[in-house]
């Protein structure tokens, strides 16, 4: 039988294999780093977007506190008007009050009564004063005891001022309350 050397036809095509699988390996290893290359593009990409995203969504929150702020700050503001408003209708209508009082103080004073002194403490008024006789003193203590807004009146001290004088006048000191609760003067 005749001899056929096949070994360099194996060789070469075992080089040709060789050399093929170079070049796909070299194909695989381009595409693999060009996807790489890609796909970095596009995470980059992603990333830039969403960190704008990030930038517009602080700018927002930023300009969102500020409104917030300025909304406590109003909110603040209008609770201080509000106290203050309630204060000033307090005082509007308290201000009758007053003038009732001294208008029942002065109904109550009989003839030949004057007060010298009239002192308020909380809803206790303190009244001196200086009468004829101790009769006006009694009748004054009985037109204050059914005055409206005057609890009953407590008489502390009857003094006669001039002892030695023919119409001896009376000093006087007596305390009543404010019946009313929302009575301010």
């Amino acid at each position: 039988m005749a001899r056929i050397n096949l070994l360099p036809w194996r060789d070469l095509q075992r080089e040709a294999q060789r050399q093929h699988f170079l070049r796909v390996l070299v194909g695989v290893a381009v595409t693999a780093i060009g996807f790489i290359l890609l796909g970095e593009r596009f995470l980059d990409h992603a990333i830039e977007r969403q960190a704008s995203r990030n930038a517009y969504l602080g700018t927002r929150i930023a300009s969102l506190d500020e409104r917030i702020r300025q909304i406590s700050d109003l909110q603040a503001r209008r609770e201080q008007l509000l106290a203050r408003l309630q204060i000033i209708q307090g005082l509007q209508g308290n201000r009758p009050a007053s003038v009732r009082l001294f208008d029942q103080l002065a109904r109550a004073l009989p003839d030949g009564v004057y007060f010298t002194e009239l002192q308020r403490v909380g809803k206790t008024l303190s009244i001196s004063g200086v009468a004829e006789s101790k009769v006006q003193v009694s009748e004054l203590l009985r037109s204050l005891a059914v005055a409206g807004d005057l609890a009953v009146p407590v008489l502390e001290e009857v003094k006669v001022a001039s002892a030695g004088a023919e119409d001896p006048a009376s000093v006087f000191r007596l305390t009543v309350g404010q019946a009313q609760a929302g009575v301010e003067a």
